[in-house]
């Protein structure tokens, strides 16, 4: 009996252990429309191998790979966020695959490194940042296309504008960061909250913006370059433009330290990243911007050249800053945005009707109110002395699930709220006085 038990444990190990030969595990925040394509073309070169797409957002990705032991982790990490890969290299989770790359891909896009210096994760299509509007939407309500991060903060966009929360969404953070790095600490924010007064949602996940604004719930999304891109060529009552304040970074593939299956893995990636593979960025469900020069793809009319928006973008993103202050970022924009919108909407409206007022009727004193309750709604509560220092970084950093390290946080992070709806609150009712004053 005991002979034959062990025989059926064989038997089942073996059957296990078929089971995963040949599947390879794609951990990805990236949308079912690009990871199907790449999971059928490949299937259908590679009939032995099969792929398995594992969809996480950035944040969740990261930490599940932490969580697993080596030889249950994924075997591809698949994103947008560069310093997503940054975290993961730090934590000895990613492998060397030197093999995969395309050597006609070229080293840099603008000065931005194509792959990874150390060689462990490589650049396998191109992103920017921008605003797309949907068309008639905008004809409807008789507004002007915006062209730069700062036209969203005018009067006219009020209640039009849509982004996904920076703390859900890795390409969000990816743009929030833009701001910040290419407007400095201080300005930066003081945009950004200006631009969140005049938004109608702060969506859990990037992709309900794009839709919102495909299909005329919004006017106006604040997105990474493929939703909106992919809009437009896939034939919605879209555009798109790049600001003048854009970076234009690498999408990343790397392979997984003590992944399942290794070496199909590679295959993968290679694929990926080779002529055939870049071809489908060019699929208008997809419409990413590829590694390789399009002198060997065939582009569609008018599409977008990367190097040629490097060179007119503004930012030389610095992934070691982002990923440096990501946990503080996310967080400050949390607590003073995606948790304090309707006190922060209700503050720039008083902010808007004052503005007009004052300029129907000037009013000294009105003026001195209103660009304090400006003051008040749009200044950041952690100011870029805090972001330099180390300790106060470190502090977010920390694994969250001690105790001790949770209280500080808790307690800082209610704190800002606490503040910020106090300060909106003051911004409301001082721009309400200012108003007052113009009659």
């Amino acid at each position: 009996m005991q002979r034959i038990l062990r025989a059926g444990a064989l038997a089942a190990g073996l059957f296990v252990q078929g089971a995963q030969a040949g599947t390879v595990t794609v951990l990805t925040s990236f949308p079912k429309e690009l990871t199907t394509a790449y999971q059928k073309a490949f299937e259908a070169k590679n009939p032995g191998i099969k792929i398995e797409i594992l969809n996480k957002n950035t944040t969740a990705a990261i930490a599940y790979v932490r969580e697993l032991p080596e030889g249950q982790r994924p075997d591809i990490m698949w994103a947008s966020a560069p310093d997503a890969f940054e975290v993961l290299a730090r934590n000895k989770l990613l492998q060397a695959a030197p093999d995969t790359k395309n050597p006609a891909a070229p080293a840099k896009i603008g000065n931005y490194p194509l792959n990874d210096p150390q060689g462990l994760y490589y650049g396998q299509a191109l992103a920017g940042y921008g605003i797309m509007w949907n068309t008639r939407y905008l004809q409807a309500n008789k507004l002007p296309a915006p062209k730069e991060w700062a036209d969203l903060t005018r009067p006219e966009y009020f209640g039009h504008v849509a982004i996904s929360s920076p703390s859900r969404s890795g390409t969000t953070q990816l743009t929030v960061e833009t701001i910040l790095q290419g407007e400095g600490w201080d300005k930066g924010w003081s945009q950004l909250l200006a631009m969140m007064g005049n938004a109608a949602a702060v969506t859990d996940r990037s992709f309900a913006v794009p839709d919102g604004v495909n299909n005329g719930q919004y006017g106006i999304g604040i997105v990474i370059d493929f939703f909106g891109l992919a809009g437009k060529y896939s034939g919605f009552p879209v555009d798109f433009v790049y600001p003048a304040m854009t970076a234009v970074v690498p999408a990343n593939i790397a392979l997984i330290a003590g992944g399942k299956n290794t070496d199909e893995a590679r295959k993968f990636m290679a694929f990926s990243m080779s002529t055939e593979g870049q071809q489908l960025l060019f699929d208008p469900k997809i419409s990413r911007l590829p590694i390789l020069p399009y002198s060997s793809l065939k582009a569609p009319a008018g599409y977008p050249v990367p190097q040629d928006v490097a060179q007119r973008a503004k930012v030389q993103f610095d992934a070691d800053l982002s990923e440096n202050r990501y946990q503080v970022v996310t967080s400050l924009f949390d607590q003073m945005v995606t948790f304090r919108l309707k006190e922060l909407q209700a503050a720039t409206r008083a902010i808007h009707d004052a503005d007009k007022a004052l300029k129907a009727k000037p009013n000294a004193k009105g003026t001195e109110l209103l660009q304090q309750a400006r003051s008040l709604a749009y200044t950041a509560l952690v100011g870029e002395s805090n972001v330099k220092n180390e300790e106060f970084l470190a502090l977010f950093r920390k694994n969250r699930r001690d105790v001790e390290v949770s209280k500080q946080l808790t307690g800082l992070e209610q704190l800002w709220a606490t503040k910020s709806r106090e300060n909106y609150e003051r911004a409301r009712g001082l721009a309400q006085q200012a108003q007052g004053m113009a009659k």
